[in-house]
């Protein structure tokens, strides 16, 4: 059996709340709305990554055009490949395509461990620096900043150093600042 308990709050505590329902969504819209600006500026092919927990592709750029894809994992990375007005159509780490509402896309660049064994995270940026972590192949971290085969990432609340080469979400000699 189920115990609800229910605590009376103060009238002034219940309007506070109510207000901040309205702020919050405004924040995120806004956010929304600066990374799909974002995005306006940048031309295909470039790397993004999933903004929402749920994001759906389909066969066109529109939503009368069929699924294609539930996307139910935030920071995937992705490639856009195509802009078309607001839609962008993308591919996934595993070469699926689909059409996505670019307010589903962040400018945050992430990386996905590829398939295979387990890729060490570094202390440094180089081979003989110590092992910190090893990430296994699926792992999804938040890149901040690459530069010579080297890529700084963040995986939970471990931070280190990936070979640009182990990881999918990041091209081959690219520098990310």
């Amino acid at each position: 059996m189920h115990h609800l308990f229910v605590i009376p709050a103060k009238a002034a505590v219940q309007r506070k709340r109510k207000n901040w329902v309205p702020a919050f969504a405004g924040m995120t819209i806004m956010l929304l709305a600066s990374s799909a600006f974002a995005q306006e500026e940048k031309q295909p092919p470039y790397w993004a990554s999933i903004a929402s927990g749920q994001a759906m592709t389909h066969t066109g750029p529109g939503r009368n055009y069929p699924n294609v894809w539930l996307y139910q994992r935030r920071d995937l990375p992705v490639r856009v490949l195509k802009k078309y007005e607001n839609w962008r159509l993308i591919q996934d780490p595993d070469g699926a395509q689909g059409w996505m509402l670019v307010t589903m896309l962040s400018d945050r660049r992430t990386g996905i461990v590829k398939p295979g064994q387990p890729r060490p995270i570094r202390v440094g940026a180089y081979d003989d620096s110590k092992v910190s972590a090893r990430a296994e192949p699926g792992v999804v971290g938040r890149i901040s900043k690459c530069d010579e085969g080297w890529c700084r990432i963040e995986v939970g609340n471990r931070r280190g150093y990936i070979r640009m080469s182990d990881i999918w979400g990041v091209s081959s000699g690219e520098v990310v600042d």
